[in-house]
């Protein structure tokens, strides 16, 4: 889940993962940051979460990393095909 908050020319962005059986790492990984694996902070609920501050009028593929290997999308935004024939998330700022 993505929650977009716009102040001027930035977004404040909450990413959640929730929180799965068996895992015990997530991690985003997005254009933003050239590809590097930021990891998330799990909340006593078990979701994972982290934000990001991100110029609006911005375009970015994403996903999720999780336990150092599998690679999920985010459910509430569009997907497009990457070059590795999986699938990243879209955020439109």
């Amino acid at each position: 889940m993505v929650k977009v908050t716009k102040k001027a020319d930035k977004a404040w962005v909450t990413f959640t993962f929730p929180s799965v059986e068996d895992i015990q790492s997530v991690e985003i990984v997005g254009e933003w940051s050239e590809w590097q694996n930021e990891p998330m902070r799990q909340k006593k609920n078990g979701e994972y979460s982290i934000t990001k501050v991100l110029d609006i009028g911005s375009r970015f593929e994403f996903g999720y990393r999780t336990d150092g290997g599998g690679w999920h999308t985010d459910d509430s935004l569009p997907c497009v095909a990457s070059p590795f024939g999986s699938e990243n998330a879209v955020l439109d700022l």
